[in-house]
């Protein structure tokens, strides 16, 4: 639900900020928060610049944190699952 609203939030600020279409922007706001960085679009306003500064802080912290929260499910699925194992080997 965060990345929707940082997604569709960035999208609005570089429709105000670029003067771009609603798609372009959502399009550009995208590629942004995944790192991708086509190059076919790129911010010509200095707070356009300044936001995506600001905005790729984000997406970046996003990204981490989705890759974190993945990673800690795993890890905690396979431990439950090695514990299991054992226990059923203790029987």
């Amino acid at each position: 639900m965060a990345s929707l609203f940082v997604l569709f939030g960035g999208a609005l600020a570089y429709h105000y900020l670029e003067g771009w279409s609603y798609i372009d922007s959502l399009y550009f706001a995208a590629i942004t928060l995944s790192t991708v960085g086509y190059g076919d679009f790129s911010p010509q306003t200095d707070l356009g610049k300044l936001f995506t500064i600001i905005y790729i802080g984000i997406g970046v912290g996003l990204i981490l944190t989705f890759i974190n929260t993945v990673y800690q499910h795993f890890r905690e699925t396979r431990q439950q699952f090695a514990e299991s194992k054992k226990g059923n080997l203790k029987k």
